[in-house]
C-alpha cells in the first residue's frame, strides 16, 4: 500500500499535447477511471475463483490439502507483492496489468476458506458494508484538500505493528487479542484507503508518458484491491462469527 515516489515519479515529460491546468484534471480523471475499472476486475476475478474453489470438495482439497500448493501459493503471493512494484519500471505495462490479474486469482483462492467459515447472508452484508466504507473514503482521500502524507507515514508503522501482532496472536490464540486486532486492522485500512486514494491522484497528474500513466493505474488499482480485500476481512471478523 505504499509508494516509491522515487521510482513512480519519472522525470517530467512535456510531450502529447498536455497544457494546462484542465489537461491536468482530465489526465488525472482518467488514471483514476482505469484504476477504479480495473481494482474492480481485480475484485471479480478473486470473487469468483474463491467461489469456484469453495464449491469443489476437490479443489479444496488440492489448494488446501497439499501442504507443497498450500505455501507455493502463499509464497507466489508474497513475491508478487514485492516484485511488481519493485520491477514495474522495467516491466511492459502489458505485464504489469497481467501480473496483478494473476494475483487477484491467486488471492481469491486463498480466500475460498471463508464460504465455508461464514454463512453467505454474513459475507454478502459485509461486503455492502466494505464497499460503503471504501467508497466513502476514496472519495475523501480524492477530493480532501488536506495533506495526507504525513497521516500515511503513522499508518504504515501502524501496519508493521498489526502484523507483529497478528503473528503473535497466532501462538498466544487470544480472542480478546483477534478482536482489538480486526478492530484496529479495520480503523488502519480506513485510513490506508484515503491515503492511498490521494498518493496516486498526484502521482497521476505528475505522469504524463502513457506507458507510465498506465503502470500508475495497475499500481493503483494493486493498492486500492489490497485496502478493499484487507477491510472486508478485517470487517468480517467483527461481524462474522462462523457458521453453526
Amino acid at each position: 500500500m505504499s509508494y516509491d515516489q522515487s521510482k513512480l515519479t519519472p522525470p517530467p515529460y512535456y510531450g502529447g499535447g498536455y497544457s494546462g491546468g484542465n489537461s491536468v484534471t482530465s489526465q488525472t480523471n482518467a488514471v483514476m477511471k482505469r484504476v477504479y475499472v480495473r481494482m474492480f476486475i481485480g475484485l471479480l476475478i478473486s470473487a469468483f475463483c474463491a467461489l469456484g474453489v469453495a464449491s469443489s470438495q476437490a479443489a479444496m482439497m488440492f489448494f488446501f490439502g497439499n501442504q507443497i500448493v498450500f505455501w507455493g501459493i502463499l509464497i507466489a503471493m508474497f513475491a508478487m507483492a514485492i516484485l511488481i512494484p519493485v520491477r514495474m519500471m522495467k516491466m511492459s505495462t502489458g505485464t504489469v496489468l497481467a501480473l496483478f490479474l494473476v494475483y487477484s486469482a491467486l488471492m481469491g483462492v486463498w480466500l475460498a476458506p471463508i464460504f465455508i467459515a461464514y454463512r453467505i447472508g454474513t459475507i454478502v452484508y459485509t461486503l455492502f458494508i466494505t464497499a460503503g466504507t471504501f467508497g466513502a473514503m476514496s472519495v475523501y482521500g480524492y477530493f480532501t484538500k488536506s495533506d495526507l502524507s504525513k497521516m500515511g507515514s503513522y499508518l504504515m508503522m501502524a501496519l508493521f505493528g498489526l502484523i507483529i501482532a497478528m503473528v503473535v496472536n497466532i501462538f498466544l490464540k487470544s480472542s480478546t487479542m483477534e478482536w482489538v486486532i480486526s478492530i484496529v486492522g479495520v480503523l488502519l485500512f480506513v485510513g490506508l484507503t484515503a491515503w492511498d486514494t490521494q498518493q496516486v491522484k498526484r502521482l497521476s497528474a505528475a505522469n504524463l508518458d502513457p506507458a507510465l500513466q498506465d503502470k500508475l493505474a495497475t499500481m493503483g488499482a494493486m493498492n486500492l484491491y489490497l485496502d478493499f480485500i484487507n477491510l472486508f476481512l478485517f470487517l468480517l471478523r467483527i461481524f462474522g462469527g462462523g457458521r453453526d
